[in-house]
């Protein structure tokens, strides 16, 4: 999917996915706690939707995307607040130091990857944080509209889906899933030490 041809539209709908991320977020919360994380990367930040509402809650974020046009959308969307946004793929990797976060968030990018590229953006998150990395994405309730979508974006939504929770325990020490609504999930991982 050629994210710079459909930038413009995603940021149309930046105050949506800011209300669902709010309120993802306040599930999420009321599971796991964010004591000790201060600073996240959100890697496929897209618009910045999740980044501003992380921002909002006291977290200094920075974004990343590897389309040019998400990353000018988003720091158009948040020029008020203090996100860095950056031009960068983490599948060829992200000049930051190991260790560099507390937290290394995903958002609806990883059911659009090969499990190949998922295994590659995984152990970037791991090498990124120092404590957790969350997948926030689909879960195992499927709709039709979805599934056609899905399958028009030609991204591996259906492996995604039936082997996420195997695929992140062959690369982290713990897992919880937290559902956070009826065809979503926040998948939380422990860096193992």
């Amino acid at each position: 999917m050629d994210f710079d041809k459909i930038a413009f539209i995603y940021g149309l709908f930046f105050n949506f996915q800011r209300r669902n991320f709010s309120k993802a977020l306040k599930k999420i919360n009321s599971e796991f706690s964010f004591d000790g994380i201060h600073e996240i990367i959100d890697i496929g930040c897209g618009t910045g939707a999740l980044g501003s509402v992380l921002t909002e809650m006291g977290f200094h974020v920075t974004g990343i995307d590897p389309s040019k046009k998400m990353i000018a959308v988003a720091q158009k969307k948040n020029r008020e607040k203090n996100i860095e946004f950056l031009k960068e793929d983490v599948l060829k990797g992200i000049p930051f130091k190991d260790n560099s976060f507390d937290l290394a968030i995903a958002s609806y990018v990883a059911h659009g990857l090969t499990e190949k590229e998922r295994s590659i953006m995984y152990q970037e998150m791991k090498r990124l944080s120092r404590s957790y990395i969350m997948i926030y994405d689909y879960n195992q309730t499927r709709s039709l509209l979805t599934d056609v979508v899905e399958k028009a974006e030609g991204g591996d939504y259906f492996t995604f889906i039936e082997n996420v929770e195997d695929e992140l325990l062959a690369h982290f020490s713990e897992l919880k899933v937290i559902q956070t609504d009826k065809k979503a999930a926040c998948y939380i991982a422990k860096i193992k030490n």
